[in-house]
């Protein structure tokens, strides 16, 4: 006869309830600490490639394979703003490749049809025009949920996770994540945007090195050696590239010419200081092109005051509309005579230190600002200089000098200045440091000029 199979006891029944619960609890925890693992893997690869690449385009083709990922979505897209406002579907990941064609068709579809103005509009109001686009092409099977790309408080575009499954949900979890991958893609927008304009300093640095170089070797390496008189100079822009300018012009090539007698003698020499109104490069640009055509100007022979109408009248078409104006005082010292003639256009008059008396007196007379009017005209007018005087050009950078209390370093304190130094220095090198020092200690020793600073002292034997 056949034994009957045995049944449960009452115990082993209660035992297997009892474990049942335990392992299922057990399968949970190890589910969602292999998702938790694989969310943080997958998060890291995206900083990770945040940090690495250098390529913006490189970088968003990952954002929707990331978003897909995390959240166990079919797919997901990223869109963002044309400088036009148009929007445009920048990148699409969609899980089964025979319906990623369809997909993306429809999404450019619902996209074309957007224009909008970043912050024109509420942000919910413009992601919410986007949902409406995406649900009447994709159809009601599709779940779409969607968040801003915000960089610096200005919508960018928006990051989009799908779903055909109908019985997918958007967690809150999941809501994070797709914010947290957005919020990354913004960051490399961000930073692609930094890199660019770092990109467009570094361009600029170099060429405004260069104009600063340029601009340097325009101006005097070294005073010349003039017959009974010495020389020293100095300019210190305000920035690289300045407007100041001064300059040494010998009145023929050759520097010097023979007379009736055959013997050589020193000839006239041009001494020159102008101001360009501004700074940087538009004032050096036209800087430059002034001591072109000043040169040119002074071979021919004219006195001071025809050297400044012809130079007017020639740059007068180039200033007219760039609303800038030239001051400059032009002189050309003899030494055989030790006369100095000269002419003014509306440059702070140079000063003069007679030896004899020990008092200063200003060398000025009429004239307009280079580039004002075509038609100005300028006088000449003579000094007979005696041994010992000294003659200084500047820039009103130096007078205009400003100290924090906002108080001006201003023409009186200058010509105090001026006359103690002609006193008590020992050459034109000395005045040219003593003033400069003078106004640095005025505006205070950690302080930078505003303006450009130039000087030039000449000194008779």
């Amino acid at each position: 006869m056949s034994q009957l199979p045995s049944q449960p006891t009452e115990s082993n029944t209660s035992a297997a309830t009892d474990v049942t619960p335990v392992v299922a609890l057990k399968e949970l925890v190890a589910r969602l600490h292999r998702e938790q693992n694989k969310i943080q893997d997958l998060l890291s690869s995206l900083g990770f490639a945040l940090r690495s690449f250098n390529n913006l385009n490189q970088f968003l083709e990952l954002i929707p394979l990331m978003a897909t990922r995390v959240t166990d979505a079919d797919g997901s897209a990223l869109f963002l703003y044309k400088p036009n406002g148009q929007v445009r579907l920048e990148q699409l990941h969609w899980q089964d490749s025979r319906q990623r064609k369809n997909i993306r068709k429809a999404l450019e579809t619902a996209s074309s049809q957007i224009t909008l103005v970043p912050n024109s509009v509420p942000l919910a109001t413009s992601t919410g025009i986007l949902d409406d686009q995406m649900h009447r092409c994709l159809g009601p099977d599709v779940q779409v949920f969607g968040t801003a790309i915000l960089v610096k408080h200005t919508e960018r575009g928006w990051l989009y996770v799908l779903s055909r499954d109908p019985e997918y949900s958007w967690t809150e979890t999941r809501q994070k994540l797709v914010r947290l991958v957005a919020d990354q893609t913004a960051v490399a927008i961000e930073n692609d945007e930094l890199a660019v304009e770092l990109r467009k300093k570094e361009r600029l640095d170099q060429e405004l090195e260069i104009g600063a170089e340029i601009q340097r070797r325009l101006l005097p390496r070294q005073c010349p050696m003039i017959p009974g008189v010495v020389l020293a100079a100095r300019c210190k822009p305000a920035n690289r590239v300045g407007g100041d300018y001064y300059d040494f012009i010998p009145t023929n090539h050759n520097q010097t010419q023979p007379n009736i007698n055959g013997s050589k003698e020193s000839i006239p020499w041009g001494l020159v200081i102008g101001d360009v109104m501004g700074k940087g490069v538009p004032a050096g640009l036209i800087m430059t092109m002034m001591r072109g055509m000043l040169r040119g100007e002074v071979l021919h022979g004219n006195s001071p005051a025809k050297i400044l109408q012809n130079l007017n009248r020639v740059m007068y078409a180039d200033l007219e509309n760039s609303h800038r104006f030239i001051t400059l005082f032009y002189s050309e010292y003899d030494p055989q005579n030790r006369v100095l003639s000269y002419s003014n256009a509306a440059h702070n008059p140079p000063l003069w230190w007679h030896a004899a008396t020990k008092n200063v007196t200003r060398l000025d007379t009429l004239g307009m600002l280079i580039g004002l009017d075509a038609n100005s005209q300028y006088e000449d007018a003579q000094a007979q200089l005696e041994p010992g005087d000294t003659i200084i050009y500047y820039t009103d950078g130096l007078t205009d000098a400003a100290a924090a209390s906002g108080d001006r370093f201003d023409e009186e304190n200058f010509i105090t200045s001026f006359n103690a130094a002609c006193r008590y220095c020992n050459g034109p090198q000395e005045i040219v440091d003593y003033l400069f020092d003078q106004v640095q200690q005025f505006i205070g020793p950690d302080r930078q000029n505003t303006d450009d600073m130039t000087l030039v002292v000449l000194q008779i034997l």
